[in-house]
């Protein structure tokens, strides 16, 4: 029997649910404390009299964070295994926010923010590894993309329990605000115990007999030694990477194509995540704090419903028509707004949930990518380097948006965000590559030609693929 029917081509068994159940919780956090802070700025920005640099700092510095966690813990998932980091860098999410009762300064929302930013970064590798690396391939796009979608779950959440705040208690209770992240961090805890390790990731530390057992355990059945040594044979490297092997050649070529279109997807999404009240309010919607943070659930509930379509487009028409559609669309849809910052409120919350539809869509392919392009023993730190790509951008990007807004006005700053969109469409032209329907061995592997994986017969069929 093939290795592929051991994981590739097993059936969906009752672990696989309750992995995708334990590691969606991570992403479901990463939204909610990433998000939170747009509607408890408000209230901080009057209690603590931040200026603009300052406003715009403790918008962005959980990004900051974010790309130190993920550059850091990468590499270190990668060497000392994804169950071990599994529930750590959570204690340090719930730690974090509880902390935030006790902010009595500028600076400690900084440091506090900063904290959140880097265990969330130390998430994404370790939960999109572990995932990736049981799920059997027919289900694969679909469920790295769910963990984009739990994602903006958390982020609509944070604003429904912002705006709950903020009508009970108004804006000075955004230190609770902060602090209800614990909650939830506590929830996922219990999801997370009795996980077990990625089976390729012990298959490649030469802990054969402990990735036998877990497979047997999660098949419900017998593997033999003939089935395991097949999976050996097919995982074990033909020698030790190294990190620096990311640098080079075709893996630095996927490194920029996921860093770079991450921080084209992320930039216009977390400048609405971050700021979306302030931005509503300058285009004209919604007259006080609970009207904007009203509308702003409306376009995260945009981002959500687009994303299930886009789960099912990325496994029937495949990730490159995606991606290009997105991009392409999404540029489209924030245009008007450019052109027009003085439109009617009807106007503004048409484009901009138009854009939040299309570009929940596309954004299910931030974790699909890195994890399917890069093997084994390389996974985790491709996806925290590509992640600290997307978040260099996305942290100058957002710190950048009130200040654009207050210096340059609010047409010429959508005009910036539809071009930053379709710079992500141009990249993928050229660099995105097809990996569906294919094992996740064989999608980390070099093309024969040394071209991106069907993109030569993807170039002949553009136009009929761009329709999404």
């Amino acid at each position: 029997m093939s290795s592929t029917h051991l994981i590739d081509d097993s059936p969906l068994t009752k672990y696989h649910k309750r992995l995708i159940a334990a590691c969606s919780g991570g992403p479901f956090l990463d939204g909610f404390l990433l998000s939170i802070i747009g509607v408890a700025l408000t209230g901080a920005n009057a209690d603590l009299h931040l200026n603009a640099a300052t406003l715009g700092i403790a918008g962005a510095v959980s990004l900051i964070g974010l790309f130190v966690g993920s550059l850091v813990f990468g590499p270190i998932t990668d060497r000392i295994g994804r169950r071990v980091m599994y529930t750590a860098d959570l204690l340090v999410m719930i730690a974090a926010s509880v902390a935030c009762l006790w902010i009595q300064a500028g600076w400690q929302l900084i440091a506090l923010r900063f904290v959140v930013g880097l265990a969330v970064g130390a998430d994404y590798p370790i939960a999109t590894s572990l995932l990736t690396e049981w799920m059997p391939k027919k289900h694969r796009g679909s469920t790295i993309g769910l963990l984009s979608v739990v994602w903006l779950v958390g982020a609509i959440v944070a604003y429904f329990v912002g705006f709950a705040f903020t009508s009970a208690f108004g804006n000075g209770s955004w230190r609770w605000m902060l602090a209800s992240g614990a909650v939830f961090g506590a929830i996922v805890m219990l999801l997370r115990m009795g996980a077990h390790e990625s089976p390729r990731w012990l298959i490649i530390r030469g802990r054969i007999e402990e990735a036998r057992r877990d497979i047997s355990s999660v098949l419900g059945r017998e593997v033999t030694t003939e089935e395991i040594t097949d999976m050996v044979t097919q995982e074990e490297p033909q020698r030790r990477a190294r990190l620096t092997d990311l640098l080079r050649g075709m893996n630095l070529r996927r490194i920029l194509f996921c860093g770079l279109t991450w921080m084209c997807f992320a930039i216009p999404q977390f400048a609405l995540f971050t700021y979306g009240p302030i931005i509503l309010s300058h285009l004209g919607f919604g007259e006080d704090t609970a009207g904007a943070t009203l509308g702003q659930i409306v376009l995260n509930l945009g981002f959500l419903l687009g994303s299930f379509p886009g789960m099912k487009w990325v496994e029937s028409r495949g990730r490159r028509p995606l991606i290009l559609g997105s991009f392409l669309f999404g540029a489209l849809a924030l245009l008007p707004l450019g052109i027009w910052p003085d439109a009617p409120g009807w106007f503004v919350m048409t484009f901009f949930f138009l854009f939040a539809l299309i570009n929940g869509a596309g954004n299910i392919l931030v974790f699909i990518y890195p994890n399917e392009l890069f093997p084994t023993q390389l996974r985790a730190s491709a996806v925290g380097l590509a992640t600290a790509v997307s978040r260099i951008g996305a942290a100058v990007g957002t710190y950048l948006v009130p200040v654009s807004l207050i210096g340059l006005g609010t047409g010429p700053t959508m005009l910036i965000g539809a071009g930053l969109t379709f710079l992500g469409f141009v990249i993928s032209i050229f660099w995105a590559e097809e990996t569906r329907n294919r094992n996740l061995t064989a999608a980390a592997q070099a093309p024969a030609d040394g071209t991106p994986a069907s993109v030569s017969h993807a170039r002949g069929k553009a136009a009929g693929k761009l329709a999404l």
